[in-house]
């Protein structure tokens, strides 16, 4: 017998893990053990609490953000610029704060809080539950609320998981996790970006620039705009064969020479303007280098390349993205982010899809990778997926086996390559086609925004709400 247990533990709120077959159905005080069959979709019925803030996209003064992993197949825009809730205690929820034990004031000292344990007293009215996950099971659901998970990352037992609500740094071997947000290091608590460079966690944050850890010392140290950055959203960071740090920010990208951060003489800034539009938008959302040391970057505007001093761009008009006659049907969203944003209305004007009102942009680089023999990946903004061999495009869409047109994340792990859409995770084989895994095959939901694989072999993939951890995925 397996148990589904739901548990209340920050700062994962709710737990869910299957394994096996189960029989009955157990109620013990808060906690709610059901009986499922396995590979069955388990609901969750034990409420969590979470913690919330608005923190509003520059270019929305609206969010239309999902509820509900059921919400995936709904009409509902699931914009990859939008934070979701992450600040603001929200009502008729217990503070995932004050069930941390604090050592100190981290403002004052600089430290982290204390690690939050399993060994958390037991709360009224609620089981004490053991939070490791079965090894046995097939698949593990982290929950974190109102949140997306925008990166996750693997560092030997460790898995770093950002969220709109802070970082989690959670160990697999020994179940102990700790939370890093705006009270304990971080300027702002949406994450976009996570890495480790020259053995320092790099944070790309919403609204507040890049933070880099000190695991050692426990110390964060900040760079934001008075540093030289470009923009305090901070979407992508790389370092390059050669030294030098690459930062995607929504004003440019950051260049830092020789990777010098603390000298502000290294820092350069590339925009549309300063670069003649070479930069084709000042959008920057990844970042990758190819296989001479070039560095490719994401834009709205398209695709851009800087090698050897020179720029290169590819758009829509060179062959990057389906045509909006090749897609239309299978647009799930309705609600176009330029109805409620002056930028994407501007930049949907610049390219001639004014009258396309739904949210439809092939020049919307969303995802980057760069493949083995130097060829070039993209994921749209509902063009699908498009392969750029240096010379020429291939698009491949909901036709070609994609579960949607909306790319949010790109991966590669052990030679394949994963695609994370609106409707699921999918899996390229090496004849082309593609595998969609979906919560029937134990995602936490449809909408995947981040993949990695972890020390054990087991896949963590980031979506809406939460992390799916499944043990063989293949």
């Amino acid at each position: 017998m397996g148990w589904h247990q739901t548990r209340r533990i920050a700062p994962w709120p709710i737990i869910t893990c299957i394994s096996n077959n189960f029989t009955e159905t157990i109620v013990s005080s808060n906690t709610i053990f059901i009986p499922v069959t396995l590979g069955v979709a388990a609901i969750a019925l034990a409420g969590g609490y979470y913690l919330g803030s608005r923190q509003a996209a520059p270019e929305t003064q609206a969010e239309t953000q999902q509820t509900s992993t059921a919400a995936a197949t709904q009409q509902t825009l699931v914009h990859p610029d939008i934070s979701t809730p992450d600040k603001t205690l929200m009502p008729n929820t217990t503070s995932l704060q004050s069930k941390i034990p604090q050592a100190q004031n981290p403002h004052a000292s600089g430290q982290p809080s204390s690690p939050a344990t399993n060994a958390l007293p037991p709360q009224s009215g609620q089981a004490h539950l053991h939070n490791k996950a079965d090894p046995n099971a097939k698949f593990t659901h982290f929950r974190v609320g109102q949140r997306n998970v925008k990166r996750i990352m693997a560092d030997g037992d460790v898995m770093w998981v950002g969220t709109s609500g802070g970082v989690i740094r959670y160990n697999i071997k020994t179940d102990d996790y700790k939370l890093y947000d705006s009270r304990n290091g971080l300027l702002a608590n949406g994450v976009f970006h996570l890495s480790k460079m020259d053995g320092e966690i790099v944070v790309g944050t919403y609204g507040g620039g890049m933070s880099l850890l000190d695991e050692k010392t426990g110390k964060w140290r900040t760079y934001n705009i008075p540093q030289g950055l470009g923009d305090a959203f901070v979407y992508d960071v790389l370092k390059a064969d050669n030294g030098d740090i690459w930062i995607a920010t929504w004003s440019g990208a950051n260049r830092i020479r020789g990777g010098n951060l603390d000298n502000s003489s290294k820092w350069d800034l590339f925009t549309v303007e300063n670069t003649n539009g070479g930069l084709p938008n000042d959008w920057v959302y990844g970042l990758a280098m190819g296989k001479s040391g070039e560095i490719w970057m994401a834009t709205e505007g398209g695709l851009a390349r800087f090698k050897d001093g020179k720029w290169d761009n590819w758009n829509h008009q060179d062959g990057q993205g389906a045509d909006y006659a090749l897609v239309k049907d299978q647009i799930q969203f309705t609600n176009d982010p330029a109805d409620y944003s002056k930028h994407h209305t501007r930049q949907k004007s610049e390219m001639g899809l004014e009258n396309v009102d739904v949210a439809y942009n092939p020049n919307y680089i969303v995802a980057l990778l760069v493949d083995d023999d130097g060829s070039v990946w993209a994921g749209t903004w509902g063009g699908g997926l498009a392969h750029f061999d240096g010379n020429s495009w291939k698009n491949y869409t909901v036709k070609d086996g994609l579960p949607a047109n909306h790319i949010f994340s790109l991966y590669k792990s052990n030679g394949k390559i994963w695609v994370g859409t609106s409707k699921g995770l999918a899996l390229r084989n090496d004849d082309g086609s593609f595998k969609v895994y979906t919560t029937a095959d134990g995602l936490f939901s449809d909408v995947v925004f981040s993949m990695a694989t972890a020390e054990d072999g087991s896949a963590w993939i980031g979506s809406f709400g939460g992390v799916a951890r499944i043990a063989k995925l293949q």
